[in-house]
Formats: C-alpha cells, structure tokens, sequence
C-alpha cells in the first residue's frame, strides 16, 4: 500500500508589512512566502545540508505564477511545497498558497531551478546523487 501524497507545508500569517496600498498582499510578496516555503523544504528533508556537502546551490531561472484570489491582514496561508518534475538539466518544484485550513487557492506558482556547481561555476546534470536527492523528495500525483 503506498503512503498518501504529503507535500511540505510551511505557514504563514499576513502582517501588515505584507501590504500594499489596496489592503492585500502585494504580488511581489508572494516570492518571499515561496522563497520561505523552498527553504523549509530543503532543509526539512535534508538536501539542503547534502547540497552545501557537495558546495551545489540551487539557482531559480523560472518561476509562473498565478494569482487566484488576494490574501488581507491577519489571514493565515499555507504554503504546499513538493516537486513537480526531474529532467536532465532542470527541475520543477510546484507550491499552492492556500488558506489555511481550506481548499481555497490564494495562489501557485511552478519554480524552475538548476543545480549550480560552486565548484565548477556551471550548472550539472540532474544524475546519480544528484538526481537521487530530489527522487527522494515529496512529488505532486500525476494527473490523470
């Protein structure tokens, strides 16, 4: 019997430093409540540690997102953060800002990021250890 999906999630609560001049989170917030998301994730599952091991860093060159619905002072979110896909050269990490203790979709985005050698000052292939370390990590079901 497989163990059901449990994506990574990471709360957070809307300050008022959070805002804009409309009332609700500005968009470009929205990166940091992800950034957080990605930076519990990797350090909870423990490839954050392997990758600073190895001096590999993660590198984002894309990030799509779509914003579903504003999120006002005091609201609490949750951030669900798993990966979306492995390829050669690239992966993608996808996240769903809900509120929290609802289905209600805040917003999602789809991160695109590669594996930065510090070493070599390029990005690697996503092989062997490399590969395995995000095999091993929470992945969003395939839909059908």
């Amino acid at each position: 019997m497989s163990t059901p999906f449990q994506p990574h999630l990471t709360d957070i609560k809307v300050r008022g430093y959070h805002l804009d001049l409309y009332g609700h989170v500005n968009n470009a917030r929205y990166l940091e409540f992800l950034e957080e998301a990605r930076w519990g994730f990797t350090e909870d599952h423990g490839s954050f540690e392997a990758f600073t091991k190895a001096s590999l860093a993660f590198v984002i060159v894309n990030i799509n997102i779509d914003y579903r619905r504003p999120a006002m002072m005091g609201e609490q979110l949750v951030i669900e953060t798993a990966m979306q896909k492995i390829g050669s050269r690239s992966a993608m990490i996808h996240q769903a800002v809900k509120l929290k203790g609802t289905d209600t979709l805040v917003a999602e985005a789809d991160v695109t990021f590669v594996v930065f050698s510090q070493k070599t000052g390029s990005a690697v292939a996503m092989e062997n250890e490399v590969r395995a370390i995000f095999e091993a990590l929470p992945t969003w079901p395939t839909k059908s």
